[in-house]
């Protein structure tokens, strides 16, 4: 391994590497890879986009793949096998592959950065997750792998086991039957957030509680997909935020005593009445998470780097303003022109020339504002900027 240096930063004693190697697997592994960048690694990745300005700050590894298949964990992780490497991360949908989280941390000798296996399969099962956080006395939605009876009246979500982003969760309708791969959940009524926190296999310290924004046609989405999310500062998110503050750090310590997460996590929820219903757990680096970098300056792979090593971080100051990312997919195949002409701030940058396929996503944009509102208007201009005719062409 690398030679190693003493460094203070982001308010606590750190062992920093010295160019120490990562290796970084999952769909989108570009807002991670750049973190462990500015963090002093040197990063090589392997995602599903493979976009231009992860190229800037890692060496990518392209997956052989035919256009319109899937990314698949675990062709992911046998692609970077023979990469020597000191580290290993994740991001999704490696929480829904166990097997292929042990296939790259095994490569040549590196330590997994990030929840192992047997850690995922727990946190993972949604009948695991209610009961564990049942006992500790918080309040969670009714899972069912079977259909309730008839005369039951509560709504209900079909969701795949194998989750991620809102793919393939639909509205279930009385008397259609429950596949074997997917279960149901009480649907409830409030505002979608998430909790991100770091933890160290026994207390967890929250580092930010973000809204989600979900279906919105302005970025090209619909239905429970999500497409993006406003980070809560002083500025209201949420009814009753300090309450639901409160509430969802005691959620995030809840989630990694019962299950001993470490590293970089997310507790999905819904918002009601200031308490956050817990609906999915994250166990990995998520989405949201570069808006707490961007907005407070705290290097997040360090922070998951120190965190599975069992050192938690300071908490970060809270942001003044409202920091907002969000998702724009394709509203019909396209083909990229010149992504720098744009004029927004950006990324995930496609290459020019680039064909898009109807519903997959072209790029992610970023916006401040005073409010929610006004940093959704600003996320929804630039998102209008990408489907100029001028930045996009159909595709033949």
């Amino acid at each position: 391994m690398s030679s190693r240096r003493r460094r203070r930063a982001g308010g606590w004693d750190s062992i920093v590497p010295d160019r120490s190697h990562v290796v970084i697997a999952g769909v989108s592994t570009r807002a991670l890879a750049a973190s462990a960048a500015r963090a002093g690694y040197r990063v090589t990745a392997v995602d599903a986009f493979g976009d231009a300005d992860l190229a800037a700050v890692a060496a990518v590894v392209p997956l052989r793949r035919e256009p319109g298949q899937p990314f698949v964990a675990d062709e992911a992780a046998r692609a970077v096998r023979s990469v020597p490497a000191d580290f290993a991360a994740y991001t999704s949908s490696f929480e829904n592959h166990p097997s292929a989280v042990l296939m790259l941390a095994r490569g040549r000798g590196r330590r997994l950065l990030g929840n192992p296996a047997n850690i995922i399969r727990g946190v993972r099962d949604p009948f695991a997750l209610a009961r564990a956080l049942r006992l500790r006395g918080f309040e969670v939605p009714l899972t069912r792998a079977s259909a309730p009876l008839a005369r039951n009246r509560r709504r209900w979500l079909l969701k795949p086991r194998h989750s991620g982003g809102g793919h393939g969760i639909i509205a279930w309708r009385p008397g259609t039957g429950v596949p074997r791969r997917a279960y149901l959940q009480e649907r409830i009524a409030g505002t979608p957030g998430s909790i991100v926190f770091a933890a160290d296999g026994r207390r967890a310290l929250p580092l930010g509680v973000t809204r989600q924004l979900v279906g919105l046609p302005a970025f090209g989405a619909s239905g429970f997909r999500y497409c993006g999310s406003l980070l809560a500062g002083h500025a209201p998110l949420f009814p009753r935020q300090a309450e639901l503050l409160a509430r969802a750090g005691e959620l995030a310590g809840a989630v990694t005593e019962a299950f001993g997460l470490r590293g970089l996590n997310t507790v999905d929820f819904i918002a009601r009445r200031g308490v956050p219903v817990p609906i999915e757990v994250n166990p990995r680096y998520s989405a949201s998470m570069e808006l707490i970098e961007r907005a407070t300056g705290l290097l997040l792979f360090r922070v998951h780097a120190e965190s599975c090593a069992g050192r938690l971080p300071r908490l970060p100051g809270a942001p003044a303003e409202v920091w907002g990312k969000a998702i724009v997919f394709a509203r019909r195949a396209t083909v990229i022109d010149d992504p720098t002409a744009w004029g927004i701030d950006l990324a995930d940058v496609p290459h020019r020339g680039e064909r898009i396929a109807r519903g997959r996503p072209v790029c992610t944009v970023f916006a401040r504002g005073r409010t929610g509102e006004a940093c959704t208007a600003r996320l929804a201009r630039a998102a209008r900027a990408v489907y100029a005719p001028a930045a996009v062409r159909g595709a033949a």
